[in-house]
């Protein structure tokens, strides 16, 4: 049976699964019906694509923005408050602990007003202080960055793709103003590289499901040495 602390290291892989990965799945298709549409129009051909794809793809888009960046922060704050309280680090560093919670509230409150912002310096600052946190959350030594193999990392492609898509968000607006279509350009760029790191998600977070212990078993998988791949003999 799971129990309460197993489970909750599960919620960030079961959302990403049930939700991220199939919102991606269909924003990639109004994205190609969308780019096929515009393609026709601009030879002037009749397209059998409707015009709603493009309304669609932005609006499917920022839902998966949200599921993207909210499952990075629940994955980052599975480790941080689990070993805040399993290590007793409140009476330790309780400065320390006031700051990562402030963090978390200030980030998810800049994620908020970037979505709500209607000026493009609001979406500026909103993006870059989302931003930020997640990056200075990710920096904790409680996060397991994967510092020996950073190119393979789930921990580094997760916090790229979340920048990204923050990034997009923060530039939908923009697309639409630019007439030489240089934020077009650099949005499908963008989204693409994030799609390959959705990919890298996808087999990375499949390794390290294989590699993190339910709770009874940690005190001696975690004795093992990843870098040698070897454990201590049981005695």
């Amino acid at each position: 049976m799971v129990d309460f602390k197993d489970a909750w290291a599960l919620l960030h892989p079961a959302i990403a699964i049930i939700v991220v990965f199939p919102l991606l799945g269909i924003v990639l298709n109004r994205a190609l019906l969308t780019r096929q549409r515009r393609l026709a129009t601009k030879a002037g051909e009749k397209s059998k694509i409707p015009p709603v794809v493009g309304t669609e793809h932005v609006a499917i888009g920022k839902y998966l923005t949200m599921a993207v960046v909210g499952v990075t922060f629940l994955g980052l704050a599975y480790p941080l408050f689990s070993k805040f309280i399993n290590e007793n680090m409140i009476s330790q560093e309780p400065l320390r602990i006031f700051f990562v919670i402030l963090l978390f509230v200030l980030s998810i409150v800049s994620f908020v007003f970037l979505f709500r912002s209607k000026t493009k310096l609001g979406r500026g600052i909103f993006a870059v202080l989302t931003g930020m946190g997640l990056v200075l959350l990710g920096c904790q030594p409680e996060i397991y960055r994967r510092g020996h193999e950073w190119f393979v990392s789930h921990f580094y492609y997760g916090i790229l793709a979340a920048l990204l898509m923050i990034f997009s968000v923060a530039t939908i607006q923009d697309i639409y103003q630019d007439r030489q279509n240089r934020w077009r350009n650099a949005h499908i760029i963008i989204n693409s590289l994030a799609l390959l790191l959705f990919i890298g998600q996808g087999i990375t977070g499949t390794r390290d499901l294989l590699e993190i212990p339910l709770h009874w078993q940690a005190s001696y998988v975690y004795q093992c040495d990843s870098v040698s791949k070897t454990c201590p003999q049981p005695k």
